[in-house]
């Protein structure tokens, strides 16, 4: 019997040994996989998941884009989580991650990852502008000079118009008819005359007869 409990004694011995074993490989290895550095870079950000830290030291994680800090150096626990923008840049840009851990320099990383140039977009074409309703100079009709208000010379009416004649005779001597009142007097001295010239004519011939 006293072989038999000094043969368990020694089994479980060897037992407990292999587990605490196992504990330890488990424990030193879990750190090893558990720090986990994910990080990403387009053209325009970045963007940095770190976890399963040790939150009982003090870890730091800075960033740098061909240099010069993006992110100083910033001291975190268990996680980080952050998103950046990245300044504009016209050529392929170098963006770094440095991570620190306090509980050994095998958890620490230090990566470089390259950001592209972003593509802009084409302007859109520009529209054919539109004819101006304004007509050129040349369209330009010429105004027509007004008319003169002011009459020429020969327009002008004569100032010394010639006054219409009057008549000296009186509409009183003219006869119903339209006649001189001087027609008796012109018509008893043609019978004057005729009678002068038959009694010259009888005259005459009484000459003739005597002689």
């Amino acid at each position: 019997m006293k072989v038999s409990t000094r043969a368990w004694k020694r089994s479980g011995v060897l037992i407990a040994g292999a587990a605490v074993g196992f504990v330890g490989i488990g424990v030193c290895a879990t750190p090893a996989s558990a720090h986990t550095p994910n990080w990403t870079v387009t053209c325009s950000d970045v963007s940095v998941d770190l976890t399963a830290y040790s939150d009982k030291v003090t870890n730091t994680v800075t960033i740098t884009v061909d240099g010069k800090d993006l992110l100083p150096a910033k001291e975190f626990g268990k996680e980080f989580h952050e998103e950046l923008k990245l300044p504009e840049h016209s050529k392929e840009a170098q963006v770094r991650l440095i991570v620190k851990a306090g509980d050994g320099d095998r958890f620490s990383a230090d990566e470089t990852k390259t950001s592209p140039v972003c593509e802009t977009e084409s302007p859109a074409p520009s529209e054919t502008p539109k004819p101006s309703d304004t007509p050129t100079p040349s369209e330009t009709p010429s105004e027509t000079p007004k008319p003169s208000e002011t009459p020429s010379s020969s327009d002008t009416p004569s100032s010394a118009a010639p006054a219409p004649e009057t008549s000296t005779s009186p509409q009183g001597d003219l006869a119903e008819t339209g006649s001189s009142s001087a027609t008796p007097v012109i018509a008893g001295a043609a019978a004057a005359v005729v009678l002068a010239g038959g009694g010259i004519l009888v005259a005459t011939r009484k000459r003739r007869a005597r002689g």
